[in-house]
Formats: structure tokens, sequence, C-alpha cells
């Protein structure tokens, strides 16, 4: 290992930021040592810090590799813990929830390399396959292109949702997975744990917070067997192409939990981007949903199962804009950004006395 590579690992454990050009020369050294190679046989180019990942930082890099009797040349993203806000232990067990997603059939990235520790780049990565395709939301439900995708996802997403539910969650890669206490209490545990945050996190009276924190804990659904949830399985966090579905992203939510969350979470009204009349990310119905969900190799779900978690799902996303308001409030992050979720508390609300009228 050279020693300009174990003097930026210095650099790195003090927290200072790394260039563009010494990240290429300490990824090279760690893509050649990771495939037994003399450096002199990788060469990376391209390295630049790609928009996007709000919790993650994403980087695109090509690396060629030659001397090993299989010359390639790959175009990689790397997924990297933001440095001050490194989660012991979540890259690496976000590469083997990919590794193990994708023996279920689940479209994501193949990946290639993890580094759990900070030495080599600050904080800790992974490499993944880039992906072609598109994720921004109101051109899938828009644009004319994708027509046909907009057609055919909902069956698709479906079909996903039963693959993620079926990933061998007991595999010692991945321990690390949070679970409820009682899996036959996974959704009062639920309820229990949001409605404390609104507790912790509320500046101000939000009434139709408390009514839904009561709706909730009178409504608990049936426990269902657990199963591996992907945590913010929604449109936003999808790729998609002009034949629809290309790879499912941002797992570092995933979990143990009850499989209709993730259901539900897709279902929630700020996914819809304004195509409110398709309640499944505004390409599709609850029912069609379900039904494909079966299909699929999925368990029945029932209706009121599912409009539970929905309820939760607002609930959640109303607690997810307060806590945002909070940290700018607090001068934590005084982004406008932030403060304009802060306001948007309302909407979630909204939906909130909507269901459970409905109900």
């Amino acid at each position: 290992m050279s020693d300009r590579f174990l003097d930026n690992s210095k650099l790195a454990k003090r927290g200072e930021t790394l260039s563009s050009d010494e990240m290429t020369v300490r990824f090279r050294d760690f893509v050649a040592q990771r495939e037994s190679l003399d450096r002199e046989a990788v060469a990376v180019t391209g390295l630049r810090r790609l928009p996007g990942g709000s919790s993650r930082l994403l980087w695109s890099v090509q690396v060629s590799i030659d001397g090993s009797g299989n010359p390639r040349t790959m175009d990689l993203v790397l997924r990297q813990d933001p440095p001050g806000r490194i989660q012991k232990g979540g890259m690496e067990l976000e590469f083997h929830l990919l590794k193990a997603a994708a023996g279920e059939g689940v479209p994501v990235p193949p990946v290639h390399w993890c580094e759990p520790e900070s030495d080599c780049l600050g904080a800790p990565f992974f490499a993944m396959d880039r992906m072609q395709g598109e994720t921004i939301p109101r051109r899938l439900l828009r644009d004319h292109q994708y027509e046909g995708a907009r057609e055919r996802l909902c069956a698709q997403l479906a079909a996903t949702l039963a693959s993620i539910h079926r990933v061998d969650f007991d595999q010692a890669d991945l321990a690390g997975l949070q679970g409820p206490k009682d899996p036959q209490s996974v959704a009062r545990e639920e309820v229990e744990r949001l409605v404390a945050g609104h507790r912790a996190f509320c500046l101000e009276p939000h009434p139709v917070l408390d009514l839904a924190g009561r709706w909730l804990l009178a409504n608990l659904p049936a426990p269902e067997p657990v199963t591996l949830v992907h945590g913010d399985f929604r449109i936003g966090n999808i790729m998609f192409d002009e034949s629809g579905l290309v790879s499912v992203l941002d797992w570092e939510l995933a979990h143990v939990g009850d499989p209709v969350e993730d259901l539900a979470w897709l279902c929630v009204r700020a996914w819809r981007f304004g195509q409110n009349d398709l309640p499944v990310g505004g390409v599709g119905t609850r029912e069609g949903l379900l039904a494909e969900y079966q299909a699929a190799g999925g368990r029945p779900v029932d209706p009121a199962a599912l409009r539970f978690w929905e309820v939760l799902g607002n609930f959640k996303l109303a607690l997810v804009f307060m806590t945002q308001a909070r940290a700018y409030l607090d001068g934590a992050h005084a982004t406008v950004e932030l403060a304009s979720l802060g306001r948007r508390i309302a909407e979630p609300e909204a939906e909130l006395l909507a269901l459970m009228r409905e109900a």
C-alpha cells in the first residue's frame, strides 16, 4: 500500500476534506488491492459528485481494469456516508441487502466492493453499477415517452415488493437489521414510537396528529408474519425507463416488519405528485396493487390493514416534516428547503382526516 494512501487515511480520520484527485488515487489503490492487481493495471477516471442523495453522498466514476485476464471497463456509482454523519455498519449492511435482494430477483444495481471503514475515502462506501434510466417522478407521471411505463408500473412494483418480502432476513450478513421487540406487536410498537416522536418534536398543538394516534391504537391490524421491509418504497426511490421499472434504490431504511407497511407507504398521497385519482404512486389503484401483489406470490392483504398502514404512513410523513422544520428552527440546518417542508405538515394532516373519515 502506498505512502500516499496511508497519509490520506490519516487526513480522513481527522475529518479533513479530500479533493477529487486524492479520492481518485485512493480509490484506484483500493480497487487494485481488492482485485489483487498492481496499481498500474487499474485506471480511475471521471470522479464527480452526483446530485441528489439526501442521506448519502453519490459519486460517479469509471474504472478500467487490465492485466487480470479479464480486461473490463465499469461505469460505477459510489454510495457513501456523509462525513460527520456516519452510521456504523450502515454501508456494509446496505451492500449485503442489495446482494440478498438481487438473489430474489429484485431489480437492484449489481454491487462490487464495500469498504465499511473511513480510512480510504473519509467515510464508508460501496461501489455499484451505474444504471441507465430516470428517477424524477414528474417526468414519469407527465411525459408522453413514459406512457407505456405508467401502464406497467403498478404490476411491476407489486411484483417487486413480493420479491423483497421473500428475502431471507435471517442470514448472517443481514444481522444488523432493526426489527420489532415482539413480532406479534409490530403495529403497536410503530404507533407508540411515532406518537413518542410527535410529543418530543412538536412545538405547537397538532390536534389532527393527536386524533390520528388514538385512531391508530384503536384500529391495530391482526399481526402478519414479519418480513424484510424496504422502508422507503415509493415513486422517487425507483429508476425507470420507457419499459417501466429498472431498479429499486435507497435501502438505508430497510428493516424487519409488517410487509403491508411497504404497500401502504407507496400509496401515501405525497408520492402521487398530483395524480390523485391513482393512489398507488400516481400509476395504479389500491385494488390493483393488492391483486398484483398476491398474483406475484405475496400474501393476501386485508384492505383494512392497508388503510391502517396508510394512515400510519401519513402520520410518519407529518412527523418527518415536523423534525425537518425543527432542524431549521433550532439552527442546525439553516436552509429554506427545511423551512418550506415545515409548512407542508398540513398536507398529511388533511389526508389523515380524509382517510379516518372514510374508514
